[in-house]
C-alpha cells in the first residue's frame, strides 16, 4: 500500500508541474537502471561556468568531448565500493539498509540517444533549471566554502566522488534525492519513490 501511495499521491499535493516556456526552455535527462537514478545535465558553456570549481579538484569539467555532466547522490559505502554487481560486499549492503554518510558521484558522458532505454528527456523552464542547479550545488558538503572531493576514488578516468549533505538509508536514498531535484525544478513527482520504477511511473501519471 505504501508503494502505491508513493506513486499516486503527488508531491507537491496541489498544483501542476511547471510547463516549459515557449522560449528559453531547458532540457535534461533522467537516467535509470534497476536500482539507481542519475541526472544528466547538458554540458554547455553556462554549465561549465556554473561548476568551474570542479576543475580545482581535478575534475575535467572543460572536457570538449563530453556532452553531459551526470550527477547522482547515494550512500558512501555502497556507492564507492560497488562499481559492479560482481563487487558486492556485505558491509556496504548493511550500511545501505541502515544509515550511511552520503556522497555525490559526478561523471562525464558523451551523446545519449533520445531512444536510449535508460534515459528520459525532461523539459523545464529557465527558472526551474536555475533551481535545479541550485539544488545540486546545495547537495555538496563544503569545508571553508570548498567542495570536498574524495581523493583516489572513482570508477574510471572521467568521474569523481564528493562528500555530500544528508544521511543515506534505503528508505530515503538515491532515488528520493533525484525526485527532490526534479521537484526543485518544478516537476511534480510521487510522494515517496525509493525505486527508479516508482519515480518513472509517477512522472508518467502526475504531469
Amino acid at each position: 500500500m505504501l508503494l502505491v501511495l508513493g506513486v499516486f499521491v503527488p508531491r507537491p499535493l496541489l498544483g501542476r508541474s511547471e510547463a516549459a516556456g515557449e522560449a528559453g526552455s531547458r532540457q535534461f535527462l533522467l537516467l535509470a537502471n534497476a536500482i539507481h537514478t542519475d541526472i544528466a545535465l547538458p554540458l554547455d558553456d553556462d554549465l561549465r561556468a556554473e561548476f568551474a570549481e570542479l576543475a580545482d579538484h581535478g575534475f575535467d569539467i572543460g572536457n570538449p568531448h563530453a556532452a553531459y555532466l551526470v550527477v547522482g547522490w547515494g550512500g558512501r559505502a555502497f556507492y564507492i565500493e560497488t562499481p559492479t554487481w560482481g563487487e558486492l560486499k556485505p558491509l556496504p549492503v548493511l550500511k545501505a539498509l541502515t544509515v550511511d554518510r552520503s556522497v555525490l558521484h559526478l561523471d562525464l558522458a558523451g551523446a545519449i540517444a533520445d531512444d536510449a532505454p535508460f534515459a528520459r528527456r525532461l523539459s523545464i523552464t529557465e527558472t526551474g533549471y536555475r533551481r535545479l542547479l541550485d539544488h545540486v550545488r546545495a547537495s555538496f558538503a563544503r569545508k571553508d566554502g570548498r567542495m570536498r572531493v574524495i581523493d583516489g576514488v572513482g570508477y574510471g578516468t572521467t568521474d569523481a566522488f564528493f562528500e555530500a549533505n544528508g544521511a543515506f538509508n534505503a528508505l530515503l536514498g538515491c532515488n528520493t534525492w533525484t525526485a527532490s531535484s526534479l521537484r526543485a525544478a518544478g516537476i511534480r513527482t510521487g510522494w515517496w519513490t525509493p525505486l527508479p520504477q516508482m519515480l518513472g511511473w509517477s512522472l508518467s501519471l502526475l504531469q
